[in-house]
């Protein structure tokens, strides 16, 4: 909880916090090469499938943002949802450095099954994140704050689906 003394709770410095999602790219698009050549290329190819994927990532962080703020204003804490969602942000860039660092072990030979557990543990780890994040920096109660969870994971299913169907063509 220390760590949110340092998150600006300014609507600029919600705004700087986007700069998150170009830290966060280059380990997006390792995970997203990295899950082609273990399984296959997109159907439409790589370069139709990077474009929907790059698209996808830039709707999924915008998106959330947008779905986030009347909530946060139905439960009035519209004053701390620019420190919330500076939080958010910045956290993004914890889960994926935990995604990478995790997937690297199954790269050198562990075997799929520890590997699978490893990048379950992983995604256990972000959600209970994401949950303390709401809880902690919008002041949400235990179900809002999963309520922004759920928002979230359910927008990233939306959002796969739609760059699977734009990656086939």
């Amino acid at each position: 909880m220390e760590g949110l003394a340092y998150i600006e709770d300014t609507p600029e410095g919600a705004w700087r916090s986007f700069w998150a999602a170009a830290i966060c790219l280059p380990a997006f698009l390792a995970l997203r090469l990295l899950a082609w050549a273990a399984n296959d290329d997109p159907a439409g190819g790589v370069l139709r499938g990077l474009s929907a994927e790059l698209l996808g990532y830039v709707v999924a962080w915008a998106g959330f943002a947008l779905a986030s703020l009347p909530l946060a204003r139905m439960w009035g804490r519209e004053a701390a949802w620019p420190r919330f969602l500076a939080a958010w942000n910045w956290t993004n860039v914890v889960q994926y450095l935990v995604l990478v660092v995790l997937t690297l072990p199954g790269l050198l030979g562990l075997p799929l099954a520890l590997a699978q557990v490893l990048s379950l543990a992983g995604l256990a780890y972000a959600v209970w994140l994401e949950w303390f994040v709401a809880r902690h920096a919008l002041g949400a109660d235990g179900r809002q704050a999963a309520a922004l969870v759920g928002i979230d994971l359910l927008l990233a299913l939306f959002l796969g689906s739609v760059i699977q169907r734009l990656s086939i063509g």
